[in-house]
């Protein structure tokens, strides 16, 4: 049987200078994955969220039109994907965009295709988080993993309790890790595609920065990423999106932007080890 949580929160609307929350029962929470001749590891990823102990959930996948096998592996999951499309884009962040005006959830986060939920309860915790904190975001912690062997950890982000404050020293959370109320995506907007990689950092900005939503840290992890992302191959990649995190700070209001922007990738340096 499985297990029913107490009414959670999923709603929030702003009422003078407070946030007043509506509760109803098993919120709906929306996972979206992008795809793109994602063949090799979409089992993997589909797999970790037909797992999931917390049952309502709506799996959305965006596919690019695929060449490889990605549409058959679509096609034998089918049973357990609400919805999913597969067509041209204008890249990762405008087929993010598109899962999320397909999705009907009160919670949603983004799931990508050569990443795994981490372990089965994950989403459940998630739901608990909304309820227990309420607030309009939750974030927690990643391990980045080798290809082959996911349980071979290189590097764990490890997250921090949310002050609005760290954005001023070049901290972000895990974006693979950030889940938010979907409501407020009709207020704050979606993904803006031309910061390339550093769209996923302009969005959580310009949610928790610049319009102050309420968050908090669920200190456990998250989501186990394979290595090799656009944006996180190594430290020289991290730092040529240096220019395009400059333009996302300047955007959001975050004070002394060319300095911040200097201080985030040095801000990771020390997730990067064996074990």
């Amino acid at each position: 049987m499985n297990e029913v949580l107490a009414p959670a929160v999923v709603h929030t609307q702003k009422k003078e200078g407070e946030y007043v929350h509506t509760k109803i029962a098993t919120p709906k929470v929306s996972i979206i994955t992008v795809t793109f001749n994602s063949g090799k590891y979409l089992g993997d990823c589909i797999q970790s969220v037909i797992h999931q102990d917390y049952k309502n959930i709506e799996h959305i996948i965006v596919d690019g039109r695929s060449t490889d096998d990605t549409l058959k592996i679509i096609q034998q999951h089918k049973d357990h994907i609400a919805r999913w499309i597969s067509e041209t884009d204008r890249g990762m962040y405008d087929a993010i965009n598109k899962g999320m005006n397909m999705a009907t959830g009160d919670i949603i986060g983004i799931l990508n295709s050569d990443d795994m939920l981490d372990t089965n309860d994950v989403i459940k915790s998630i739901v608990q988080a909304f309820e227990n904190k309420q607030v309009d975001a939750i974030y927690g912690d990643l391990e980045y993993v080798d290809k082959h062997n996911t349980n071979r950890v290189w590097r764990i982000w490890k997250g921090k309790p949310y002050k609005r404050s760290l954005f001023n020293i070049g901290w972000m959370p895990a974006h693979p890790t950030f889940y938010i109320r979907r409501p407020l995506l009709a207020k704050y907007g979606g993904y803006e595609n031309h910061y390339y990689t550093a769209a996923d950092y302009e969005f959580m900005a310009r949610y928790l920065y610049k319009f102050h939503v309420p968050a908090f840290y669920l200190p456990k992890n998250i989501v186990k990423m394979r290595v090799g992302g656009a944006s996180n191959k190594d430290i020289y990649q991290r730092f040529r999106a240096n220019r395009r995190d400059y333009l996302a700070m300047k955007r959001n209001n975050i004070p002394f932007a060319f300095i911040v922007s200097i201080l985030k990738p040095l801000s990771k340096l020390h997730q990067f080890y064996k074990k």
